[in-house]
């Protein structure tokens, strides 16, 4: 009997202490082990549709030809810079309703007829995403999207149309962090 305490108390103690090693790494780690929603992922399958991705990449290539301003890119380095790659399916989803809200929307009755396909598409994207959120501090990803947002506002229409020519961008974008 003395010989079955012993060895349970044993256990217990192992366990207890594997418990407040696993307990202090979260602490060191500010709760980091899981910062990110498991709602952050869409089905491969949305980016293996020949049709719909033509027609995105047509629309960001007409547009592209109207986009005069050469010497700005809105999704490139900049936007990812002090992101982690856990974190880029968010950082792309705010992208992704900027870009639907405040430029495809208002933008719509152009670049037809591959405006009126691509924007249900990409608005069924951000519906899969809308529960997708980070769970701690999120400023960094907020000010990177404010850069872009800024960007766009600041040289207005030029703006959107520099956007919605990189449709391809943000598509593979998308595609690469969601997934």
């Amino acid at each position: 009997m003395a010989a079955l305490q012993k060895s349970v108390s044993s256990f217990l103690m192992g366990t207890l202490a594997t418990s407040c090693l696993l307990l202090l790494a979260l602490l060191v780690q500010g709760g980091a082990a899981a910062p990110i929603s498991s709602h952050c992922r869409l089905d491969k399958s949305n980016f293996q549709q020949p049709y719909i991705t033509n027609r995105t990449f047509m629309l960001a290539k007409e547009a592209s030809l109207a986009d005069n301003n050469t010497d700005v890119r809105l999704i490139g380095e900049k936007l990812f810079r002090g992101v982690s790659m856990s974190e880029r399916c968010y950082l792309m989803k705010q992208v992704l309703n900027f870009t639907l809200e405040e430029v495809l929307f208002p933008q719509s009755d152009r670049f037809q007829p591959y405006m009126q396909e691509v924007v249900p598409f990409l608005a069924r994207l951000s519906n899969r995403l809308s529960t997708c959120h980070i769970e701690g501090d999120d400023l960094h990803i907020q000010r990177n999207v404010q850069k872009l947002k800024d960007t766009v506002k600041k040289l207005g229409e030029s703006g959107e149309i520099k956007a919605i020519g990189e449709l391809d961008l943000l598509f593979m974008s998308l595609r690469n962090a969601c997934i």
